[in-house]
Parts: C-alpha cells; sequence; structure tokens
C-alpha cells in the first residue's frame, strides 16, 4: 500500500514516514505542492495525506490537480488550522488535524483503504 505524504514541515514529514512504515505501508513524502503532483504522477499512491499552507501551492490546489487526474483517489487533508468550512476541502475524504499522535490518521487510513 502505497502512502503520499505531502507537508512543508519536515518534521512532520519524518514522524508521518516512521509511523506509517511501521505500519508497513510504502511510504513517499513530498515538501511542494508541484513536488507532491510529479510523485503522484509517478507513483500512483493509494492514498495521500494533504497539508494545507505550503509555500508554491496551496494544498487546495494539489487537491484539485490530483482529483483531475484520478477522481476517486483517497484524499486526507492534514492541517493545524481548521479550515472544514472552506468548501475547497469538501473534496477531500477526510479531514485530520494534525498532532503528534497518529491514531486517527493510522485509523483514518485504515477505513480508506480498508486495510
Amino acid at each position: 500500500m502505497k502512502v503520499l505524504i505531502v507537508d512543508d514541515d519536515e518534521s512532520i514529514l519524518r514522524l508521518y514516514k516512521e509511523e506509517l512504515e511501521d505500519e508497513g505501508y510504502e511510504v513517499f513524502a513530498a515538501t511542494s505542492g508541484k513536488e507532491a503532483i510529479e510523485i503522484f504522477e509517478r507513483e500512483k499512491p493509494d492514498i495521500v495525506t494533504l497539508d494545507i499552507l505550503m509555500p508554491d501551492m496551496d494544498g487546495i490546489a494539489v487537491l484539485r490537480a490530483m482529483k483531475d487526474r484520478i477522481p476517486d483517489i483517497p484524499v486526507i487533508m492534514s492541517t493545524a488550522y481548521d479550515y472544514r468550512d472552506d468548501f475547497g476541502v469538501w473534496a477531500a475524504e477526510a479531514y485530520v488535524v494534525k498532532s503528534s499522535d497518529l491514531t486517527e490518521l493510522k485509523e483514518t487510513i485504515k477505513r480508506l483503504t480498508n486495510k
């Protein structure tokens, strides 16, 4: 099972990558929207966790680009801020607030991928 993690915070990427690899996932990481789309097209992940605030391209634009290419790809918006009222995030299958406790994220990945 391939997971693409997109976040401009390197410490979050390391934490998510280590934790999810321990769960048996093949993990790819991107620190920008542009890099995320390149990895997305090359690796064809099974699920994506996507930050909203990034320097080059916000997560909502990345979400739209991914859904244009593969409409049924499960995407989890993962952010420290509450954007649930922003219409743009509604195309995502789930919304998880960032935390050092990845229980909710892991459970959401399992639910969306039936793993």
